[in-house]
């Protein structure tokens, strides 16, 4: 069974009467996906997976896993997947060096924009406390993905950097203006007024050149990149 509880963005899968996985979001952009691994391993025979766990228990002083026993070996698997939306495009990862810098970054920002939750009789899903699974899954990415990340957003990144080119071409064309001024003769007092009647001189240059306006800017945006 498969119950929609968004527009293609919520499901719940559920054999019989029992819950077994949960995926909320799109695979393309941010999705969380939270499933019965035990049931997975048992269908499918996957083995390996028994191993390794209890090869961690065992290091931890604990019990190996008893597959026949549910209550027991209840394995819950979260994945919190990001996918082009989120890694090419909003986080700016175009090279491994990329990923390897910002990827606890990207994690960190889907954490905080997805929650799992305790229900309550509450209507405002916000106050709804967050389940202690949800809260070791967040210390692990924390903990796991610490290396991986520089604190800053691409976007800040892209700010700063527009913000200082538009800082560095004002200046040059203050700059031009005072020497386009100087070779006029234009006296101190009269500068803003000599700026401002220019104005009309440029527009005329710029509808008498030979390429359109579209064209310089489309070539002039060309040379830019923000990251």
């Amino acid at each position: 069974m498969t119950e929609y509880t968004g527009i293609d963005e919520t499901a719940t899968q559920a054999t019989g009467g029992r819950v077994t996985g949960l995926r909320a979001g799109a695979v393309n952009n941010r999705q969380l996906a939270i499933y019965d691994k035990r049931i997975e391993i048992m269908q499918k025979a996957k083995d390996g997976w028994l191993e390794i766990w209890n090869a961690e228990r065992y290091s931890c002083q604990q019990a190996p896993l008893d597959l026949s026993d549910r209550d027991q070996s209840q394995i819950w698997r979260f994945e919190l997947r990001l996918g082009q939306k989120q890694l090419r495009g909003r986080f700016e990862m175009h090279t491994w060096q990329d990923l390897r810098d910002t990827l606890g970054d990207a994690y960190n920002d889907a954490l905080g924009r997805l929650r799992y939750c305790i229900p309550t009789n509450d209507s405002n899903r916000a106050r709804w406390p967050v389940h202690e699974l949800w809260r070791l899954f967040e210390d692990t990415i924390g903990n796991d993905l610490s290396a991986h990340c520089c604190g800053v957003q691409p976007d800040q990144v892209i700010y700063a950097n527009r913000t200082a080119k538009m800082r560095e071409l004002d200046r040059q064309l203050l700059g031009l203006f005072v020497s386009r001024a100087a070779v006029s003769d234009v006296a101190p007092a009269d500068f803003y007024d000599f700026m401002e009647r220019h104005i009309d001189a440029l527009q005329r240059y710029s509808e008498e050149h030979p390429k359109t306006l579209e064209e310089r800017l489309q070539k002039a945006s060309g040379r830019y990149r923000w990251t």
